[in-house]
C-alpha cells in the first residue's frame, strides 16, 4: 500500500511513517517545515519528503492519505483531497487498524510524564527480552529511535489526549484500545481545544470505557481528577501508585537512589540516573504496568538501573568553564516546577539559571501565566523569551522581582544568560520546540 502522510515531520506522524515502512508499505509525506532531525530520520528510512501542501500532490495517487492533527481546513492539499473524494484517514485510526490490531497495547496517558514513562516501560520489557514495539513522543536513549514495529504481541504507546484530526475531535488515545493503561496524572492543559478540566476528564472516561475486564488500569492515587474519572464508570481492575499504604517510590537524588515500596514494605532498591519525585512516580507506574505482562517488580526495578532517559529530558548538552547546560521539554507550569525541583535536589546549593520559552498553544494563550512565578521558585534566576506571546511576560513574572529577566530578542537573551553565569552554575533550558538553537548559542557565548 502507498500512503501519503500530511504533517509527516511531527514526532507522532513521523513515528507512524517509520512503522509503516517497517510493515512493508510505500510511504511519502509532506509538511510545512521539512528539517532535521526528523527529516533525516525519514529520508534515512527511504521516505520521499515534499515541502509544503500543494494540491498537485494528488498526482502521487497514493492508496490512502493519512492526515495529521496539525492539518486544518483550508490546507490546499486537504481541500483537494476532500473535493476529489479521495480516501483519507487520521493518523491514530491508521495506526489502530494497521499496527495495533490484535496486539497487547500498553498505553501511557496523562498530562505529564507520558514520554519518559513510555520509554521506561518499553525498556523494562526490552530488558526482560520481550522485544516490544513502541511509538513514543521522544527518542529514548536506550533505543535511539522513537518508533519500532516489533514482532512480539507487546506494543507500548504514548497515549496523547490531544485531538485526533480535523475530522475527529476525540482524543487520540480512544483509538488505541489498550489492555494495560497508565493514568499518570491529569490537570488542565491544551487550552486551545479543551474548555476546562472537566472536558479532559470526559475524554479520559472515554478511554477507560475501552479497556477490557482482563486489562489493568495503573492510576495515580494522588490525583483527585483521576479518581473522578474512575467514579464515572470502570469495568477493569485498578492498581494505584503514589499510595502511602500501597505502591510508591522514594529515593535520594544526590546519591541516585530509587526504592520501591509495596503494601508490605520495601520491595527493592537500585541506583539510577534520573532525579525528581515525578520521575520516581513515573517509575512506579511503569513497574506496575510491566508486571501486568509478566515482568516481576524486582526484575523491572533492576532494569531501571540501566535506563538512560529520553533526549530532551534533563539532557546535558554541554559544559563550559564549569557551567552545565541542560535541555528539557518542560512547557507546563507543573512540569517546569517538578523539573527545576528535581535539578535542585541534585545540585543542592548550586545556582540554577532557568531559561524558558513559553511556546505551547496553552502557554501562548496565557492561560497559565499566573502560575509561572511559583513554578520557577527554586531557580535562582529565570530568563524568559517573550517573542510572539499574546500576553505581557514582564507583568506575569513581576512577582519574582529582579530574579526574572524577560526579553523578546533571542540573541540578547543569550548574552544576558552568559553574562550572569559563573563556574558551578546550572543553566536549565525549557521549551517544547527548538528554541532557535539556543543551546549551541549559549555554549558558544559561554566559551567566548
Amino acid at each position: 500500500m502507498h500512503i501519503h502522510i500530511l504533517g509527516i515531520c511531527g514526532t507522532f506522524m513521523g513515528g507512524i511513517a517509520q512503522l509503516a515502512v517497517a510493515a512493508g508499505h510505500k510511504v511519502t509525506g509532506c509538511d510545512a517545515n521539512v528539517y532535521p532531525p526528523m527529516s533525516d530520520q525519514l529520508r534515512g528510512a527511504g521516505i520521499e519528503l515534499i515541502e509544503g501542501f500543494a494540491a498537485d500532490q494528488t498526482a502521487l495517487q497514493p492508496d490512502i492519505y493519512v492526515i495529521g492533527n496539525a492539518i486544518s481546513r483550508g490546507n490546499p492539499l486537504l481541500e483537494a483531497i476532500l473535493d476529489q473524494g479521495l480516501p483519507y484517514v487520521s493518523g491514530p485510526q491508521w495506526l489502530a487498524e494497521n499496527v495495533l490490531q490484535g496486539r497487547w497495547v500498553l498505553g501511557v496517558a496523562g498530562t505529564h510524564g507520558k514520554t519518559t514513562t513510555s520509554a521506561m516501560l518499553a525498556w523494562i520489557l526490552e530488558d526482560a527480552n520481550m522485544a516490544p514495539g513502541f511509538l513514543i513522543g521522544g527518542v529514548p536513549m536506550n533505543f535511539g529511535v522513537s518508533a519500532r514495529l516489533g514482532d512480539t504481541p507487546f506494543f507500548v504507546i504514548e497515549a496523547d489526549e490531544y485531538d485526533t484530526a480535523f475530522c475527529d475531535k476525540r482524543s487520540k488515545f480512544v483509538h488505541y484500545r489498550p489492555r494495560t493503561v497508565i493514568l499518570n496524572n491529569l490537570e488542565f492543559d491544551h487550552a486551545d481545544i479543551f474548555s476546562d478540566l472537566a472536558a479532559i476528564e470526559t475524554q479520559f472516561h472515554h478511554l477507560v470505557r475501552t479497556l477490557p475486564q482482563s486489562g489493568l488500569i495503573v492510576t495515580n492515587a494522588a490525583e483527585s481528577s483521576l479518581e473522578r474519572v474512575l467514579q464515572r464508570g470502570c469495568w477493569t481492575p485498578v492498581e494505584r501508585f503514589n499510595d502511602p499504604a500501597g505502591y510508591r517510590t522514594s529515593g535520594d537524588d544526590a546519591r541516585g537512589e530509587l526504592a520501591l515500596h509495596g503494601p508490605d514494605g520495601v520491595i527493592g532498591r537500585t541506583r539510577w540516573q534520573l532525579t525528581g519525585e515525578h520521575n520516581r512516580a513515573n517509575a512506579c507506574a511503569a513497574l506496575l504496568a510491566a508486571r501486568h505482562v509478566g515482568v516481576p517488580l524486582a526484575q523491572g526495578l533492576d532494569a531501571l538501573s540501566r535506563f538512560e532517559n529520553v533526549k530532551r529530558r534533563m539532557e546535558v548538552r554541554g559544559m563550559v568553564r564549569g557551567i552545565t547546560v541542560y535541555d528539557d521539554f518542560a512547557h507546563h507550569p507543573t512540569a517546569i516546577a517538578t523539573t527545576v525541583a528535581g535539578l535542585r535536589r541534585k545540585v543542592g546549593q548550586g545556582r540554577i539559571l532557568a531559561v524558558l520559552e513559553p511556546r505551547s498553544n496553552t502557554m501562548k494563550l496565557g492561560t497559565m501565566k499566573a502560575q509561572l512565578p511559583d513554578s520557577l521558585r527554586e531557580a535562582d534566576t529565570a530568563f524568559c523569551y517573550a517573542a510572539n506571546l499574546g500576553w505581557d511576560a514582564r507583568e506575569a513574572l513581576a512577582p519574582m522581582g529582579a530574579r526574572a529577566i524577560v526579553d523578546d530578542d533571542l540573541d540578547r537573551l543569550v548574552d544576558q544568560v552568559a553574562l550572569a553565569a559563573r563556574p558551578g552554575d546550572h543553566i536549565l533550558v525549557m521549551s517544547n520546540g527548538g528554541f532557535g538553537g539556543i543551546h549551541g548559542k549559549l555554549l558558544n557565548a559561554l566559551a567566548d
